[in-house]
């Protein structure tokens, strides 16, 4: 077993390590991060300049590399011609912060198991809810019996189309305080708050964006339900964004022309 592991907040981040320490005894591990933290990222390719990578000598991160890039552009790499074979799964994280609901379209962590599924290999990102790291090895854990299931048990495809793909969440708890993990899908934000405005030293204005918004859907059944009764949430995603009722609708209409 072969496991390609990135995230988003870079190959410095105490998640990756954590993630990278509780895999290890599931097979043969490369680790491609980027040298920076490109929260927020999502599936941002560096077209505007060339790319070089650095292996990481010493330490607890011996042989990591990382790329002066964006997650997308570490597994991009990785597998189009880096890497001498194709990993069997990739695996993204250990984020410091939730990717719930429509943050997955924002989530460079999710962007990095995304780019997997793009070339057929499956993808599972990680991300705990609360930033801070704490509890980080009690996450690691259940990132390891996440991945473990999905070895031992497979991983159901999307109708043949796609690798399959699944976003996990985790609660910043102790391993024995998690309620286990249910499979959920994607709830529902309020629209993020405003921007921050300030005045540059030399008195220009400057914007910083605003948090996420509140969530909106947060029913039986969404993710963040699962998050606050203290469950892990597993969110199966689908890259395929055709509004298909909507696509109906429009060939019964006037829409459809010529």
């Amino acid at each position: 077993m072969h496991l390609l592991v990135s995230n988003d907040d870079g190959y410095l981040a105490p998640g990756l390590l954590a993630l990278v320490k509780a895999l290890r005894p599931l097979g043969k591990i490369t680790v491609i991060a980027p040298e920076q933290n490109h929260s927020g990222a999502s599936n941002s390719l560096t077209l505007s300049r060339p790319l070089s990578i650095h292996r990481v000598a010493g330490g607890e991160r011996d042989g990591f590399l990382f790329v002066n890039g964006t997650p997308t552009d570490c597994v991009h790499i990785a597998l189009t011609g880096f890497l001498d074979e194709m990993p069997d799964m990739v695996i993204s994280g250990i984020n410091q912060g939730e990717n719930m609901g429509e943050d997955v379209l924002y989530s460079g962590t999710v962007a990095a198991a995304i780019e997997g599924v793009m070339f057929g290999v499956p993808g599972i990102a990680f991300s705990q809810v609360d930033r801070g790291w704490a509890k980080i090895d009690d996450a690691a854990k259940v990132a390891y019996d996440v991945v473990k299931q999905a070895i031992d048990g497979g991983l159901p495809a999307d109708e043949g189309l796609h690798a399959p793909l699944i976003n996990v969440n985790l609660p910043n708890l102790a391993y024995d305080n998690m309620q286990g993990w249910r499979v959920t899908r994607l709830g529902n934000r309020h629209p993020s708050q405003p921007v921050i405005k300030q005045i540059s030293p030399r008195g220009d204005p400057i914007y910083w964006i605003g948090p996420a918004g509140e969530a909106k859907d947060a029913s039986s059944g969404t993710d963040f339900d699962a998050i606050k009764q203290g469950y892990i949430s597993l969110t199966p995603l689908q890259l395929n964004l055709s509004d298909e009722k909507r696509r109906l609708s429009m060939l019964e209409s006037s829409w459809n022309r010529g």
